[in-house]
């Protein structure tokens, strides 16, 4: 009986063929499914796509100025190309790191970017002296394709030939810059120049420009002052300042950082100097003139009506200009205060400047490249790219260049004036100092 209860009890089993169905049926319906939630996992991971670039900068200490306002211009570029979608789909993310404007800071920061952070380049680099001490790990990193993009500097180092396809840039040298000054102060009758420069390879760089310049007109440098990187505007230069005295000059070029700059003007103007004071876009002109206004309002008198800047961004006031326009909006839109992480020391960030302006140029540059990569995020063939962008447009009224042979992108050195709180851009100083 219990056999006999149990068979008599048993269900039926389905036919062979209704089973087959029933499962060919299931199996399609997920395999439906699960390419479904693969298409929509790989189109969101194509969209939310992020490539990191990562900056070492002084964002402490005396040359502070610079890190933050070529940060704020590059994140600006950044927030302005991911709001509309993306650089062909990729987003793009920046990790700063403090160097305070030091060498082995920046050599630290450069390895763990490589080794930890695994970014995709290095990007805004800030000095001369800094960017110098970390070019051979590019070298060293040769089989990992790191490239470093458009660093703030004019060094001509940047400019070695053994560095081809590792670095991109976009301003001209700094020897460039102070051969600008030189001609536009000997085309206003100005014969009798001196040199106040940093002693390191970014002041020699443009006291050798000064020198060339001024020896292809049979002239000499009439006096020279050095100081040591790190100066601060408190900092008395009353020493420096009677020694460029001492031969006589009429004008004096400056190569250094905006606080050692103004400082050197204050008490150079203080001991009765009356010339042209010309500085190199390195100087950061919106931060000098910040600290003398600062110090006009100290004592009253004017530190500002006779200095000239040299500067490889055309002025961002001026409207004629694409990019120019293009900045203005974009910082309209995105204006954050510096991390406070990264700036332990006050700093209040300009709305505008030439250095953020610049900054700007830079992050609208690598989204063109990065356009160019069509969603494959491949360091070797961002390299391609940047060596074969012989000519774009970024609004500047002319194209850029970032050829290997001739990778100085925009090259060319503008000269501008402070007049009325605001800087004029001129085209000589003829009619301007009178």
């Amino acid at each position: 009986m219990p056999e006999a209860r149990q068979r008599n009890f048993r269900r039926p089993e389905p036919s062979r063929p209704a089973v087959g169905f029933v499962r060919l049926l299931l199996t399609a319906l997920l395999t439906l499914l699960a390419l479904s939630v693969s298409s929509a996992s790989a189109a969101k991971s194509r969209a939310g796509r992020t490539l990191v670039f990562g900056m070492s900068a002084a964002f402490s200490g005396p040359a502070r100025g610079l890190g933050v306002e070529y940060e704020r211009g590059i994140l600006a570029a950044f927030s302005h190309i991911n709001a509309q979608g993306g650089a062909g789909g990729l987003r793009l993310a920046l990790v700063p790191r403090d160097d305070g404007y030091g060498p082995a800071a920046t050599l630290g920061n450069t390895i763990e970017f490589v080794e930890r952070d695994h970014v995709f380049a290095l990007l805004g680099y800030v000095g001369t002296p800094t960017t110098a001490r970390m070019l051979p790990l590019l070298k060293h990193y040769d089989d990992q394709d790191v490239t470093l993009l458009f660093p703030l500097t004019g060094s001509g180092l940047l400019r070695d030939r053994a560095y081809d396809d590792r670095v991109f840039t976009l301003r001209g040298s700094y020897q460039d810059e102070a051969s600008t000054l030189v001609r536009a102060l000997l085309d206003s009758g100005r014969r009798r120049v001196a040199v106040f420069y940093q002693a390191d390879v970014y002041g020699r760089d443009g006291w050798d420009g000064v020198r060339h310049t001024l020896a292809d007109h049979g002239l000499p440098i009439v006096s020279e002052a050095t100081y040591r990187r790190g100066a601060r505007f408190a900092q008395s230069f009353l020493r420096e300042a009677g020694i460029i005295l001492a031969g006589k000059p009429d004008a004096v070029v400056m190569v250094g950082t905006a606080p050692a700059s103004a400082a050197f003007v204050r008490d150079l103007t203080d001991l009765g100097f009356r010339g042209e004071a010309a500085a190199l876009s390195f100087a950061d002109a919106d931060n000098l003139v910040r600290y003398l206004c600062a110090q006009t309002r100290v004592n009253g008198h004017d530190y500002t009506s006779r200095l000239v800047f040299s500067q490889v961004v055309p002025s961002y006031d001026d409207e004629r200009l694409p990019a120019a326009r293009l900045y203005r909006r974009a910082m309209a839109h995105f204006s954050p205060p510096p991390p406070p992480q990264l700036s332990p020391d006050a700093y209040e960030p300009h709305h505008l400047s030439f250095v953020g302006f610049e900054g700007f140029l830079a992050g609208m540059a690598l989204g063109e490249a990065v356009k160019r990569l069509h969603g494959d995020a491949d360091r070797a063939l961002l390299r391609r790219v940047l060596s074969s962008m012989t000519s774009v447009n970024l609004g500047l009224g002319r194209p850029v260049n970032l050829h290997p042979d001739g990778r100085l992108g925009h090259a060319r050195t503008y000269l501008a004036i402070y007049r009325g709180g605001r800087f004029i851009g001129v085209d000589g100083l003829k009619a301007v100092h009178r």
